[in-house]
């Protein structure tokens, strides 16, 4: 989404299950339940059970014939990331996970991919897996992008000097690619609030400062609300509608270095702790 676009908008009803998805379609969830606003999950328990039960991820799926990329990404300051992706996808997943800069391990079969995987993790202590927090607050401290490279290129050279790499893996050579630009790393300031969560009602009113994965950056109407950032993952299940007002009334988290962790609203007023 470009810099400078206008959001003003509403959630409305009952936020409720996405359902399950099988190849290209999503069955409706025959529960019809009904999904906390404050969770980035779009699925209720059941539904999210029977996507696992054939699934990559949960690694239910062995049998998937496609070929599959394994990456290495760059998250900030010691945090580098082993994953993996299916070829087809291309660097749909990097995107998708805020990856600020990655490079390219091999391309393979599912299983020699997943091998590759549990080789860094238990050879290099290379983990698999960040949490939304601590990308946040990496994204706001980021050192240059040589530095960025130069981790990255560290750990690929060590990871094809392993013993035990998987024969069916096609090594990939080095090369790097960095989402500066396709994010607006640069424009994301230090200590942004943040929406823990949305209730029936509550609107999000704002500009668009920037937006790295599923996180997007706002900057309050009218410049004064200061920036916050919204889990577009949060909006999933929701009727949504034009905002009727001019400010965000969503609850808004103050940021580290704005404030000693209170939560207030753009009018000021301290709300209810998530």
């Amino acid at each position: 989404m470009p810099e400078g676009k206008a959001l003003a908008f509403a959630v409305t009803g009952e936020r409720r299950c996405l359902g399950v998805r099988r190849g290209a379609r999503w069955a409706v969830c025959p529960y019809a339940a009904v999904l906390d606003g404050g969770s980035a999950r779009d699925q209720c328990a059941e539904c999210a059970r029977l996507d696992r039960s054939r699934s990559v991820a949960a690694d239910t799926m062995a049998d998937d014939p496609r070929p599959y990329g394994v990456y290495l990404a760059y998250f900030g300051p010691g945090m580098l990331k082993v994953g993996i992706t299916a070829a087809e996808r291309g660097a749909a997943r990097l995107v998708e996970q805020g990856a600020v800069t990655y490079a390219w391990l091999g391309r393979g079969p599912l299983m020699a991919a997943r091998r590759a995987e549990a080789l860094l993790g238990s050879a290099l202590e290379v983990r698999d897996r960040y949490g939304k927090a601590e990308k946040r607050a990496a994204r706001a401290a980021l050192p240059p992008v040589p530095e960025r490279v130069a981790a990255l290129a560290g750990l690929h050279e060590a990871a094809r000097g392993l013993e035990g790499w998987p024969e069916a893996l096609e090594p990939a050579a080095f090369a790097w690619t960095d989402h500066t630009e396709v994010f607006g790393l640069a424009r994301i300031p230090a200590g942004a609030g943040e929406v823990a969560g949305l209730a029936a009602g509550e609107e999000i009113v704002g500009d668009v400062v920037a937006g790295a994965g599923s996180d997007l950056y706002v900057r309050g109407a009218g410049g004064e609300g200061g920036v916050f950032v919204v889990d577009a993952r949060l909006l999933a299940g929701w009727v949504l509608r034009g905002a009727a007002g001019g400010v965000t009334t969503a609850t808004v988290r103050v940021g580290k270095g704005r404030g000693k962790g209170e939560v207030r609203g753009e009018d000021g007023a301290q709300g209810s702790l998530f």
